[in-house]
């Protein structure tokens, strides 16, 4: 690990663990660091508003910036905690790939999943990415985030495929295509052989930040077959929403 980034989180775990604000000198005594080294991270983090400082004293604590990302965390755990039996039940259904995932800028994050037992199956990793605008979970998240939101992605939109979506108004159209019908679809988008469909999953204030998914080879999940096993994504993100504390009936 790089020297630097290695010292400023002994700093960050030191300032964690401080019930008061602390000096320069006191946390260059606990770390074994010297003072102009705590004080460049210091600086560092300060800029990035993860530091606050006592106007008078110069003593340092760490800001409700870096709360704020424990708290985002331990959503992402009950999130993954309250689906898992919903997406066993998904898998066990459509015999297929079956994701859970969050929105992270313009790239959908796996939280979770459940391989399909089938010999050709879709494959991914918990903690990968997939690029929102070319997948059926990633599109089922951003039909309803913001225009800014879109906009700002639409903005740099890469092609993997002959199928990718690559322009603004051709994205704009297809979320409002899925904030009516319900659910997103993916054919070979980001991979030509791979199709797959997703439908959002609401928090208990109604906002959308997750979806849950399933993707398969495009010879078995066909567009038919989407057709088909629609109802059943769509039942289990109602499911997972309701669990999360939604009590909304409109998608």
């Amino acid at each position: 690990m790089d020297r630097t980034l290695q010292d400023g989180l002994i700093i960050l775990e030191a300032l964690a663990k401080s019930v008061q604000p602390r000096s320069v000198s006191d946390l260059a005594e606990q770390t074994e660091l010297s003072e102009s080294h705590v004080q460049s991270a210091l600086d560092v983090f300060e800029h990035a508003g993860y530091l606050a400082r006592e106007p008078v004293t110069g003593r340092c604590g760490l800001s409700l910036k870096l709360w704020g990302l424990g708290v985002g965390l331990f959503a992402r755990l009950e999130l993954k905690r309250k689906a898992q039996r919903h997406l066993s039940e998904l898998a066990l259904r459509t015999r297929e790939t079956v994701h859970l995932s969050v929105l992270t800028g313009a790239d959908v994050i796996y939280i979770d999943k459940i391989d399909s037992p089938e010999p050709l199956h879709a494959s991914s990793d918990i903690g990968g990415k997939a690029p929102a605008h070319a997948v059926a979970i990633g599109k089922a998240i951003l039909a309803f985030q913001s225009s800014h939101v879109v906009e700002e992605i639409g903005r740099h939109l890469l092609a993997f495929t002959p199928r990718t979506i690559n322009s603004l108004d051709a994205l704009q159209h297809e979320l409002s295509a899925i904030r009516s019908q319900g659910y997103a679809v993916n054919l070979g988008e980001w991979r030509g052989t791979v199709y797959g469909l997703a439908a959002p999953i609401r928090r208990a204030d109604g906002m959308i930040e997750a979806a849950v998914g399933i993707s398969g080879p495009s010879t078995r999940l066909t567009p038919e077959m989407i057709t088909l096993m629609a109802e059943q994504v769509v039942e289990a993100a109602d499911e997972i929403s309701r669990g999360l504390g939604y009590a909304g009936t409109g998608r």
